[in-house]
């Protein structure tokens, strides 16, 4: 039986539709990523999961209990970090920690969570001292205070800067060590890659795909781009005629070059039969970005 299954879950708000029909099914052990856009029905499809929300039509099943029917079961295994969350002020870590390990039975050692999420040095800070990342930190130490088999993780890495965004990747990867299942929204593609073992991709308040973030590339048909700077002019039809070529765009004193899966070779190989150097040559595969693209018309940021 999966940790979580949704079936055909449907969610609206009056006159607008916030999900429609959407399922999948979450493995145990697998860190599991909800993405998409902002106002794809994301977060409205894990709050039914949290049993936060009741949904109109479909069922959610966390741990084989409904999670509006059976809600004192499923706040007792499941932990969530919202996508906003505020504690007060002068409340310190260690105060937080011991506040919310007093609604479980039995929770998890305050020590062992500030010790695994880094927060040890900050036990005695409050709140209102501790910085973007240290917060996010926290609130995932209050996700998992109550010991539980599933972790959802909503969002946890907005408005942090990219160092303070990758010490958080870290934490999550220990979390997941510890045998905890997660489910992660988030609509940043190198969080999504970097993190989930399988993806469902939402648009549009409906599920597009779901797969790992390698098979969701693979499902788009493979293409190189290639960046360098010539060490003279090259002719359009020189580049344009190859049939590996699809594209050549001039970018200042640089070409684009896109094309299939052998396109590095065909290009390289018709600049050196005219003794042409290639500067700064870089070389770009199909990524998930492109994959998003394929599957819902539009990016990410669109």
């Amino acid at each position: 039986m999966p940790i979580i299954e949704v079936r055909n879950l449907h969610k609206r708000y009056r006159r607008k539709v916030a999900v429609q029909d959407v399922s999948f099914a979450v493995e145990e052990g697998e860190v599991f990523g909800i993405l998409g856009p902002n106002g794809a029905g994301k977060t409205t499809t894990v709050e039914c999961v949290e049993g936060l929300r009741r949904p109109d039509a479909g069922t959610v099943s966390v741990l084989g209990f409904d999670p509006v029917r059976d809600a004192a079961e499923v706040r007792a295994r499941l932990g969530a970090q919202l996508q906003e969350s505020r504690l007060p002020n002068r409340i310190t870590v260690r105060e937080a920690l011991d506040l919310y390990a007093s609604f479980y039975n039995r929770p998890a050692d305050p020590a062992e969570l500030m010790d695994l999420l880094d927060l040890t040095s900050q036990s005695g800070t409050r709140f209102a001292k501790l910085s973007g990342g240290q917060q996010q930190r926290l609130s995932i130490a209050l996700a998992l205070i109550g010991d539980p088999k599933v972790a959802v993780l909503d969002e946890l890495t907005t408005g942090l800067d990219p160092q303070a965004r990758r010490d958080t990747w870290a934490m999550v990867e220990r979390i997941r060590e510890r045998g905890v299942t997660v489910l992660l929204v988030t609509h940043f593609m190198e969080e999504a890659e970097r993190l989930c073992d399988r993806l469902a991709v939402i648009d549009a308040g409906r599920v597009v795909a779901v797969d790992s973030p390698a098979g969701l590339v693979a499902r788009v048909e493979p293409e190189q781009c290639i960046r360098f700077r010539p060490s003279r002019p090259v002719p359009d039809a020189l580049l344009r005629d190859l049939p590996e070529v699809r594209s050549v765009v001039r970018r200042g004193e640089g070409l684009v070059v896109t094309g299939t899966a052998e396109v590095l070779q065909a290009v390289t190989s018709v600049l050196a039969r005219n003794q042409i150097i290639a500067a700064d040559l870089r070389v770009e595969r199909t990524s998930l970005d492109d994959a998003f693209a394929a599957l819902t018309g539009r990016t990410l940021e669109s």
